[in-house]
């Protein structure tokens, strides 16, 4: 990854002839210190959600069916990436957990009809600590 801080987690899907087992995140899993609340977000095909950033709480993004395209921005003014953009795509075929350290500012497209994204925060929800800005 290029902005400091921000990960890819990978996690092995594991196959099954009635469908396969996707983890998410376990208590014992070292990245992830604090549950707050999770959430599910369907996108369509071809829209945006975002630009949100969030001053203080941790994101933890997947894609639960689907492709969806996530674009960061570094807005940490002391982070030697400052103002650096990135994208990554996640689907089942590399699917993973998107570790998102506060205020990096991130949106997400849609690639296919009804992608599920999940969100895990550290923190339940707070309107006045998310920050957004019009696409």
């Amino acid at each position: 990854m290029k902005i400091n801080g921000l990960k890819k987690i990978d996690i092995k899907v594991i196959k099954n002839s009635k469908g396969d087992i996707l983890k998410f995140i376990s208590s014992k899993d070292p990245f992830y210190k604090k549950f707050g609340e999770v959430y599910f977000s369907e996108i369509k095909k071809n829209k945006v959600k975002g630009w949100n950033l969030h001053t203080k709480y941790v994101c933890f993004l997947s894609v639960l069916s689907g492709s969806v395209t996530f674009s960061f921005e570094d807005n940490r003014m002391n982070s030697k990436t400052y103002k650096l953009k990135e994208k990554i795509i996640l689907k089942k075929s590399n699917y993973g957990i998107l570790v998102v350290p506060p205020n990096i500012w991130f949106n997400f497209k849609g690639n296919i009809d009804n992608s599920i994204i999940v969100n895990a925060l550290n923190y339940p929800h707070n309107k006045l600590e998310t920050r957004k800005k019009d696409l």
